[in-house]
């Protein structure tokens, strides 16, 4: 059985890059963009699609750039794309991405963006097939910053360093398998008015919540079976912590992480906006 497995993290390899040439100036650039999207993620899902005008002295048309999480899926879609006139007159030319990647790269392991995570995992999994319960967020700013903040700054404001903490547990219900992960996230800026400190603690819980989840997924692999099924693996077990993770909560303010940890319990299907 075919088995592929897909990471949370960016996909710089060839074998998940495809080219795509003489698309016809038939449609706007737009229009093919929305075309190729159509064609391609029925494959699998994209994390990119990149359409872009020919330079001269090329003919006028265009050119795509498209990236799968999937190395399996790539392939399948260049075996049923190449040649194939799909939604102009004249063959498309698809093409896997021949560039070698930077050493420096190669060994690459950037995390998906918050958003990216999402839709990863809902095309995979479903709405419903996967979990974010928010175990603690916490506010981590100590008392010397807290006295600081109250002194006026030369123009009139206050200065003010927000530090916010979150652990946050991601679960796959219909896989058994649960992980944790951890978060901080820090800001420093002159606070005119309680409407900008607001602001500012809305903009820092959102940031830390959604990092937190992204950290929480990059100990995800989603396996995918040759019959169209998908398992959940786990990179490690759910109360391990990397050492980065936890090194900014247990030393700010010189909380315990079960101190950290046990203020409240917060459960949200996906975390929303402040």
């Amino acid at each position: 059985m075919e088995v592929d497995v897909l990471e949370f993290k960016v996909p710089i390899e060839n074998n998940k890059t495809l080219f795509v040439w003489d698309i016809q100036p038939s449609h706007t650039q737009d229009q093919v963009y929305i075309r190729l999207l159509d064609v391609f993620s029925s494959f699998g899902p994209l994390y990119l699609l990149k359409v872009s005008p020919n330079s001269a002295p090329n003919p006028p048309g265009f050119y795509a750039l498209i990236k799968f999480y999937s190395a399996a899926q790539a392939s399948k879609a260049l075996r049923q794309t190449d040649g194939r006139t799909l939604f102009q007159n004249s063959p498309l030319k698809v093409r896997l991405g021949s560039r070698q990647t930077p050493h420096f790269l190669s060994d690459s392991s950037r995390p998906l963006s918050h958003a990216c995570c999402l839709e990863l995992a809902d095309h995979c999994l479903g709405f419903n097939g996967w979990t974010s319960d928010i175990i603690t967020l916490k506010e981590l700013t100590n008392e010397e910053e807290k006295e600081r903040g109250e002194e006026d700054d030369e123009g009139g404001g206050r200065w003010r360093r927000l530090k916010f903490g979150c652990l946050l547990q991601l679960s796959f219900p219909h896989h058994g398998q649960t992980t944790r992960a951890a978060a901080v996230v820090e800001d420093s800026f002159t606070c005119s008015g309680p409407d900008v400190l607001l602001q500012k603690r809305c903009r820092l819980q959102k940031m830390v919540r959604e990092k937190a989840l992204v950290q929480a997924f990059t100990t995800v692999l989603l396996i995918l079976l040759g019959n169209g099924k998908v398992m959940v693996e786990l990179k490690q077990t759910s109360d391990e912590f990397l050492p980065e993770q936890m090194e900014g909560v247990l030393q700010v303010n010189e909380f315990s992480w079960s101190e950290f940890a046990a203020d409240e319990e917060l459960d949200h299907k996906h975390p929303e906006d402040c």
